[in-house]
């Protein structure tokens, strides 16, 4: 058998990183996103690899500030889920913050019971002691930020959500409920039945790079 040659590629990590950033910028049409929310939406792009998803971006006008404002001023993360959490990378956090995940806590499956729910919106109920003022990362399950727009309206206040669940049962019908709650809700989030783990940290890392950079020019 023949062996088939490996294509000539390139091996230097930074030259892929600005290669990758650069191919973006040139094939996406960011011309109607805000300039404060550009890196971020080429950072969403560059962990999916489609320039499209710019048109189907929803997010508030104060989405960078709140988020940033948070991080910077070290409150917590919450992701619903464990792909989340492990794809925030912790030296882009401005303060340390906390990233916490409820999902596998020993006390979830029996309150998904006693609630008739999901594991993933029981989660959630055990946010309630870190929730105000925090960052919420959703990247997986529509019933986890369909709970949490639920403890919003009986008057929790994050500072912002990321919401990127995906799928075909409920993820869109959620990612337009949380757009619905604006000007209540700082949020991002991409429409459709698009979204995952990767979009999800992808934005937190994004938005904690830009709370870095202002308190390094502070």
């Amino acid at each position: 058998m023949t062996a088939v040659p490996v294509p000539d590629h390139i091996k230097d990590p930074k030259a892929i990183y600005d290669a990758s950033f650069a191919i973006v910028r040139a094939q996406a049409d960011l011309s109607s996103t805000p300039t404060e929310l550009q890196d971020v939406v080429v950072r969403l792009i560059h962990a999916c690899g489609m320039p499209d998803i710019v048109d189907d971006l929803g997010y508030s006008a104060d989405l960078v500030a709140a988020a940033t404002n948070a991080l910077a001023a070290g409150r917590p993360v919450l992701a619903d889920c464990e792909m989340v959490a492990s794809g925030i990378t912790r030296k882009f956090l401005p303060a340390a913050n906390e990233v916490i995940v409820t999902l596998n806590d020993p006390r979830t499956a029996s309150l998904a019971e006693e609630l008739t729910t999901t594991r993933s919106a029981a989660a959630v109920e055990l946010w309630r002691d870190h929730i105000d003022g925090a960052v919420l990362v959703f990247g997986n399950a529509p019933t986890a930020l369909f709970r949490a727009l639920e403890l919003i309206d009986d008057g929790a206040r994050p500072a912002t959500i990321l919401g990127f669940p995906v799928g075909f049962v409920g993820a869109a019908e959620s990612k337009q409920a949380l757009a619905d709650h604006t000007p209540t809700t700082s949020f991002l989030t991409l429409h459709g039945t698009r979204g995952g783990s990767a979009l999800a940290s992808a934005a937190l890392n994004a938005l904690a790079i830009i709370a870095n950079c202002a308190g390094e020019r502070s």
